[in-house]
């Protein structure tokens, strides 16, 4: 488990707060979705976990160690893909030499049958690839690692629609138990078929010029939000009554409501949730976990 314990962060010393006092838990075994408007710290947030930044104040603890300490068997169990990066030049079997003996659990298997899915050949010299090829690359080695939290920040940009697709083919053959995967991205439709829980970031005070510290506005396990919301699309000149919230489309309107007991559960439509969110429409009792 991941525990982020009360931190407050600015990046300067009399700048502005990204976070204050905020506090939240990473559970083994799922895939959580990081949302949130530029802004709002979600990247800063990754490498806060990852002992790359150090709060102010709080910690975070990684099976009850203390990030910032930067133990080895702490951080052999972390992996962080960046949204930008720069690989070494070398030959993809020289890089796998150089790094995989610092993750115990690295598996020479798994890096292969992610270079399958990603369409990769495995005799691969990095520095002639494109970026969207390097990235593919890099997410390959990352779930090779074996390690029990790999975050990702936005992972599908610079992705083409079959690499996407692919994307996911590999997060999802390699989830165990075990596993916790926390993405970090605005392109929601691009995950949201993988994820088990969401988390939106933003501003209590929904004013994006107030500077008010980030926290988390929402914090809800999908299944718990399928029992509870319905997410629909109704052909008509007016939304229903009984709507959450609502957004005009060419057909109608997209709608979230309550969910009624003897009512099917709905697809999920993570872009409608995360509007209705940071416009405060979600009542408090619904983001019970």
């Amino acid at each position: 488990m991941i525990n982020i314990q009360d931190i407050t962060f600015s990046y300067t010393k009399h700048g502005d707060d990204i976070f204050n006092h905020l506090s939240l838990s990473i559970h083994p075994g799922k895939t959580y979705g990081l949302l949130g408007p530029n802004g709002s710290g979600k990247t800063t947030l990754l490498y806060i976990t990852m002992g790359l930044l150090k709060s102010q104040q709080g910690q975070v603890e990684v099976e009850g160690t203390d990030v910032c300490k930067r133990s080895s068997d702490t951080l052999q169990e972390l992996y962080l893909i960046p949204e930008v990066f720069e690989l070494p030049s070398m030959t993809l079997s020289e890089y796998t030499k150089t790094y995989s003996p610092f993750y115990p659990n690295f598996s020479n298997e798994v890096l292969q049958q992610c270079l399958d899915i990603f369409q990769l050949p495995s005799d691969i010299h990095i520095d002639r690839l494109s970026m969207g090829q390097k990235k593919k690359l890099l997410m390959a080695f990352a779930l090779a690692c074996g390690t029990k939290y790999l975050l990702m920040d936005e992972p599908t940009n610079g992705l083409d629609i079959p690499s996407k697709k692919q994307f996911r083919k590999a997060i999802a053959t390699n989830m165990t138990d075990e596993r916790t995967i926390l993405i970090s991205t605005h392109q929601v439709h691009d995950v949201e078929q993988l994820l088990d829980h969401v988390l939106i970031l933003g501003s209590p005070s929904q004013d994006a010029s107030s500077n008010t510290p980030s926290t988390v506005l929402f914090d809800v396990a999908l299944p718990h939000l399928s029992s509870t919301l319905s997410f629909t699309y109704e052909q008509s000149s007016i939304p229903s009554q009984n709507s959450l919230y609502t957004e005009r489309t060419p057909l109608g309107f997209a709608t979230i409501s309550p969910r009624l007991p003897d009512e099917e559960e709905t697809p999920l439509n993570l872009e409608l949730l995360y509007n209705a969110v940071q416009n405060g429409k979600i009542p408090t009792n619904i983001t019970t976990k």
